[in-house]
């Protein structure tokens, strides 16, 4: 059995200009798909075939890449079920000229093996830590699936609890696409990275909407995928504001795949994502107040706080335990 260091993949991208979201640094929607490509290519390798993304655990950008410097991710296998696999992710930011790296990103993704026709199939190889450190990412990676457990058992309540508020929101934005052959990358299955790179957009012109300015990309919590999505299907990526903090703003964006010929809509997954206001100087500016003022508006502002505390909490061990790394 392989240790966790020899699943590990490494892609470089060079950051040009055509990457960028806020002027002369990447767009996080683009980081999300380089993650997404990354942690596919490290599990199909191990699962010896095709792979679908079944969830994400957190994505939190410590900093952004500039433009003109060099990304390097590196992704490794941590722990292997039945028929799953989670990939943890991380991004270091190079400068060419200094040659100095930095950690700018962490991520841990789960991906499901399939057999040809899109079902679960088992993995059968698996992982073997051979020191303490990767034991270690094993038993952490443990510990977020039975988080990850809890919540797919409360998703019939969450679902529910959403389905009908977003009427009742005044900040909000829906952008509409078809999925083509090119979104594909196993069979006629969306590739998971084209489709979080549009949730992001959605979420970001949201927020851009409401600040009236720049934002960047903080953080993607925990968010879950109910179904998947097939070429010549249509989407709808559904933003709604939830929380306005001093100079930062959480939406949820609801992903909606819905097949022509039938009409019939599946809620493929709804993701948290967090933006920060930036000046022209790029540096963090306040947000204009918002008061929430519906019942749905409310509710959302209170789950969000609640996010945001365990989000503060848990890039706060990140940065701890990466202190002074380089890749």
């Amino acid at each position: 059995m392989p240790a966790i260091a020899e699943t590990t993949v490494e892609l470089i991208h060079w950051v040009f200009p055509e990457h960028a979201g806020a002027p002369g640094q990447i767009h996080g929607g683009r980081m999300m798909e380089w993650i997404a490509q990354a942690g596919t290519l490290a599990a199909s390798r191990l699962a010896r075939g095709m792979v679908g993304l079944g969830a994400m655990d957190d994505i939190d950008f410590l900093h952004p890449v500039k433009v003109g410097e060099i990304a390097i991710l590196r992704a490794q296998v941590e722990y292997v079920g039945t028929s799953s696999l989670e990939v943890g992710v991380r991004v270091w930011a190079e400068n060419v000229k200094t040659r100095r790296r930095a950690v700018t990103l962490n991520a841990h993704l789960v991906f499901v093996a399939m057999d040809e026709a899109g079902k679960p199939r088992p993995v059968a190889e698996k992982i073997e830590p051979r020191d303490a450190e990767e034991a270690a990412l094993v038993e952490a990676a443990r510990e977020r699936r039975e988080r990850r457990l809890e919540r797919f058992a409360q998703r019939e309540a969450r679902l529910k609890e959403t389905a009908n508020d977003d009427g009742d929101i005044r900040w909000k934005f829906e952008s509409v696409r078809t999925i083509l052959p090119e979104d594909a990358l196993f069979s006629d299955m969306m590739f998971a990275g084209k489709m979080l790179m549009q949730l992001d957009e959605a979420g970001g012109i949201l927020s851009m909407r409401f600040c009236r300015g720049l934002v960047m990309t903080a953080c993607l919590d925990a968010m879950d995928f109910y179904t998947p999505i097939f070429t010549h299907e249509v989407v709808t990526f559904q933003a709604g504001l939830n929380f306005v903090g001093t100079s930062s703003i959480e939406t949820g964006v609801k992903v909606l795949a819905e097949k022509p010929h039938t009409g019939e809509v599946r809620h493929a997954c709804t993701a948290y994502l967090t933006y920060v206001h930036l000046g022209e100087d790029l540096r963090p500016r306040p947000c204009r107040p918002f008061t929430p003022a519906s019942a749905a508006e409310r509710r959302r502002w209170e789950a969000a706080q609640w996010r945001r505390e365990q989000r503060l909490a848990r890039v706060k061990r990140l940065k701890a335990s990466i202190s002074d790394e380089r890749g």
